[in-house]
């Protein structure tokens, strides 16, 4: 969509600020409850900008992304169901408007968190899949606030710290690389860290 592209465009267009840093972290608190564009393309392209400044923006966003998914759940526990357990207006102008939420993906995720709790939730911070709907999602099914932040805490800071090592290790090279690849690895990743863990519990 035409709208998606430009609200990318000008996001990236912070990258060029002497307020790139502040745009960073707003961008990743809004993203972790709202904001369909995803905190990396700012983060890679004041990365580039300023390779020896590449962790301290990992960092920023990592605590932005952080901060924000406490919102985000706030919203969930406070604000998304009634007492007689519909949905709010506030829920359903999501539903309306914000690209992402579905009524039929909030059912799916209660059965993935009933299954497997803090994987879902580093799974949502780690890879492409958007991390918004999740941090809403256990607020409204009261997850558990310590899980929560500790997944949130790895999943997200190791996301944005390894784009980071990326860019500081291999500079402007690695740009194409990332951009073409980091959301495949990122899932691979994810599926052989969980795999793992499955294999050591029900089979080892």
């Amino acid at each position: 969509m035409k709208w998606v592209r430009n609200l990318y465009d000008w996001v990236l267009s912070w990258a060029d600020s002497k307020y790139g840093g502040t745009a960073l972290f707003i961008l990743a608190f809004v993203e972790s409850v709202f904001f369909p564009i995803p905190p990396d393309i700012l983060l890679i392209a004041l990365c580039l900008g300023g390779i020896a400044k590449s962790f301290r923006y990992a960092l920023i966003c990592s605590v932005a992304s952080i901060s924000g998914a406490f919102v985000g759940y706030a919203v969930g526990y406070f604000a998304w169901m009634t007492s007689s357990g519909d949905f709010t207006a506030f829920a359903n102008f999501f539903f309306n408007n914000i690209p992402g939420f579905t009524v039929e993906l909030f059912s799916t995720i209660k059965a993935m968190f009933d299954e497997w709790d803090f994987w879902v939730i580093f799974t949502a911070g780690f890879t492409p899949i958007p991390y918004k709907v999740f941090t809403i999602a256990s607020g409204v099914f009261d997850i558990n606030l310590a899980m929560f932040f500790f997944a949130s805490l790895i999943s997200r800071s190791a996301r944005f710290f390894l784009v980071a090592f990326l860019i500081w290790k291999f500079g402007p090279s690695i740009k194409s690389f990332i951009d073409k690849y980091f959301n495949l690895l990122a899932i691979g990743f994810t599926v052989l860290l969980i795999g793992g863990f499955i294999l050591i519990k029900y089979v080892v």
